[in-house]
């Protein structure tokens, strides 16, 4: 044991001294440290200086960088472009030569500009080698619209089959060469396609048909390569033209063919982002599923507002009216099959991304469905009827999307409950409290309770989601069945005062009704207070003080002036007598609270 110790010591000795040599030699001047120590001793030691040399500070080299090779590039690009449009001009004006020849040039121009960019491409000068190619790429367009448009040396379909070759080259050479930015050039091609020829907006058949056959090639190129945000591009190229002939051309005749569009590149910009992400997964590349994990959440959305939006306009003409109300369920069905889809497609350990977009989707549809479908005070009881189920499938399925969707949700229900339309109003021979207002009421604060009773704690089917947020919905239901509870019997006092020929105030209702409101806030006050002890609950303690305090202002501020000496004495000696109770019991301190703070 000595022995292997003092080997030990003397290992440790060693490497002080070499260390110590180390030190010296960075430290001395290249001649007087060959000298110093001799080589066989000390192996050669790169400085840490010189083997990592200070970088420059990140933003300078950045925007350098910057600068010179992405800014200069696309000004350089423009700047060709433009030069060649100069130059043909040039041309035209002092007759130089043909229209056959000036187009002839043109492509000539730009298979060789191709052909260039690709002795560049090889030599590793890849980044310029694009830029060749989208000069080569503006350059045959360019000849090619001017041969259709400008001269009437070809015709429109000649025009378009050599455009879309242009097209698919780019597409061939993007996918051959794995770079996003031809294709980009490519399916911008595409899309610009239509607009050079000046495609008729009334071709229906023949733009929106060539625009889903593109739509279809830029899905299978990004199957093959990880370029989600190809897909973006088209979405935006493919509304473009979708707007624009609507709003220009469309026509009642017409109505199958666009409906027919309209659904099939709904469900095409729908499935693609699942079948992609099921791809990304099967070929073991989850790693692109957080860069695609933007578009993915995106697209869906973007999407689903699209094309329900189209379909509600389609729907809004007088032969299709209709069938409108009904538009939102089957996009919620949709969804809830998507949804499932989506699950089947999960695989261990990669990020579910799309499915609860899908379940958003399906929720906001159904929220949208009601208002559509329903009217009067149905709409409000379906919206709290939805808002008590998100709260429980939040709760039951540890599903945090749905809760910011369910306070929506409650805010719409109120909403639509206070809104002062028809049904809302007093009947005119009103049963009090047996009327469909008040039950409404009832419904809607069982709604809030329920929701309430979900979210306290301990009452969840699942823990594993954080305490605030469930606190808080636990919190808004109390207090809007709260609110709901005294605004629902005020109303019903109001349609009992109003038809009972009681004497009129100075505010135009009556002194009885003025009475009754100070009543009712006292006794529920004082209900609220005893049901906060005997449940020991806070939350309803400090209601039931808000609502006293309510009380006091009115009977001190309104009923002095407002009520004669009868009701004055009685509004009095009630609050009085009710205070004085409520303060015996705090001071009686059944619950330890002086205690606790």
């Amino acid at each position: 044991m000595s022995s292997e110790n003092e080997e030990l010591r003397q290992q440790i000795a060693e490497l002080k001294e070499r260390v110590a040599r180390l030190e010296a030699r960075l430290g001395e001047t290249p001649s007087h440290r060959a000298s110093a120590i001799p080589a066989a001793h000390v192996p050669p030691v790169v400085p840490i200086a010189a083997a990592h040399p200070p970088a420059k500070t990140s933003t300078g080299k950045s925007l350098e960088s910057r600068i010179g090779s992405q800014l200069f590039n696309r000004i350089g690009i423009i700047a060709v472009l433009v030069g060649v449009a100069w130059f043909l001009k040039l041309a035209i004006d002092n007759h130089w030569i043909g229209p056959a020849g000036r187009v002839l040039v043109g492509l000539i121009a730009g298979a060789a500009i191709v052909g260039l960019s690709e002795r560049f491409r090889a030599t590793g000068y890849r980044a310029f080698s694009y830029s060749l190619k989208a000069i080569a790429t503006g350059v045959l367009y360019l000849s090619l619209w001017a041969a259709f448009s400008l001269f009437h040396l070809i015709s429109a379909e000649i025009a378009f089959a050599a455009m879309v070759m242009v097209t698919a080259s780019n597409a061939l050479m993007c996918w051959m060469q794995n770079s996003e930015v031809l294709a980009f050039y490519a399916a911008i091609g595409g899309f610009i396609t239509p607009i050079l020829l000046s495609v008729h907006p009334g071709s229906e058949l023949t733009l929106f048909g060539y625009l889903l056959v593109l739509d279809i090639a830029v899905v299978a190129l990004i199957a093959l390569r990880p370029w989600s945000r190809l897909l973006l591009a088209a979405f935006a190229g493919t509304t473009f033209y979708a707007v624009g002939w609507y709003a220009s051309d469309y026509a009642e005749e017409e109505f199958a063919l666009t409906l027919f569009f309209i659904l099939a590149f709904f469900l095409l910009f729908a499935v693609s982002p699942q079948l992609l992400r099921n791809l990304r997964l099967t070929r073991a590349s989850a790693s692109h599923l957080i860069e695609d994990s933007l578009v993915l959440r995106v697209l869906p959305a973007l999407n689903a507002a699209l094309g329900f939006l189209e379909v509600f306009i389609l729907m809004s003409n007088p032969g299709h009216i209709h069938l409108r109300p009904w538009i939102a369920l089957p996009f919620s069905a949709f969804y809830l099959v998507m949804l499932r889809l989506g699950r089947w497609g999960a695989r261990d350990g990669a990020p579910a991304a799309l499915p609860p977009i899908y379940l958003v989707l399906s929720v906001v549809f159904i929220s949208i469905a009601i208002p559509m479908e329903a009217n009067g005070r149905w709409i409000a009881i379906g919206w709290f009827i939805e808002f008590a189920a998100l709260v429980w499938l939040a709760a039951r399925y540890a599903l945090s999307s749905l809760r910011a969707i369910a306070l929506w949700v409650l805010l719409a229900g109120i909403i639509a409950l206070l809104l002062p339309v028809h049904f809302f109003n007093p009947p005119v021979t009103p049963a009090i409290l047996l009327n469909s207002r008040f039950a409404t009421y009832l419904l809607a604060i069982a709604a809030c309770l329920f929701a309430a009773r979900i979210a306290m704690p301990g009452k969840r089917v699942s823990t594993a989601e954080a305490e605030p947020a469930w606190r808080t919905i636990a919190g808004v239901s109390g207090l809007t069945a709260t609110a709901l509870l005294m605004i629902a019997v005020c109303l019903e006092i109001h349609a009992y005062w109003s038809t009972s020929g009681a004497r009129p105030g100075l505010q135009g209702s009556s002194i009885d009704e003025q009475f009754s409101y100070s009543a009712w806030s006292m006794l529920f006050g004082g209900a609220l207070l005893t049901a906060g002890f005997w449940r020991k609950s806070p939350f309803l303690r400090w209601q039931a003080l808000v609502i006293l305090a309510l009380s006091i202002a009115k009977v001190f501020l309104f009923d002095t002036r407002q009520l004669s000496q009868g009701y004055r004495i009685l509004s009095f000696l009630g609050l009085g007598a009710l205070l004085l109770t409520v303060s015996f019991a705090y001071q009686k301190d059944w619950l330890n609270l002086r205690g606790k703070s």
